[in-house]
């Protein structure tokens, strides 16, 4: 089993993985990294547990549109990022916007408990 280093939002990770996987899970990690640097340009920074669910749940919005998609048989454009347009930056943003509220929330039900 292979070892592998990766790097998210400025912290390091030392990640197991099957021999032959480490170069799919450094691209992964860019990825997730990116979108890291992505919503805490958008919301600013909001503690490092929230910023991985906000962006967890991004990821996860994003997957669930590409499978929708592949279902109803329309092809799977994922947007790379920078890539966005105007309209597509604002839907976007709005999308952060609802989440970190609802991440908000869930923090505090969890900060109650």
């Amino acid at each position: 089993m292979a070892q592998v280093s990766i790097r998210i939002n400025g912290r390091s990770y030392d990640i197991a993985c099957d021999d032959g996987q480490e170069e799919r899970i450094h691209a992964l990690a860019s990825y997730v990294d990116e979108r890291v640097k992505e919503i805490s340009d958008a919301v600013g920074q909001i503690g490092e547990q929230r910023l991985l669910v906000m962006t967890s749940l991004l990821i996860a919005d994003e997957l669930g549109m590409a499978q929708e998609k592949l279902n109803s048989g329309q092809s799977p454009a994922v947007a790379e990022v920078g890539s966005l347009s105007a309209a597509e930056g604002d839907a976007l943003a709005e999308n952060i916007e609802s989440m970190a509220e609802r991440v908000e929330v869930l923090a505090d039900r969890l900060g109650k408990g």
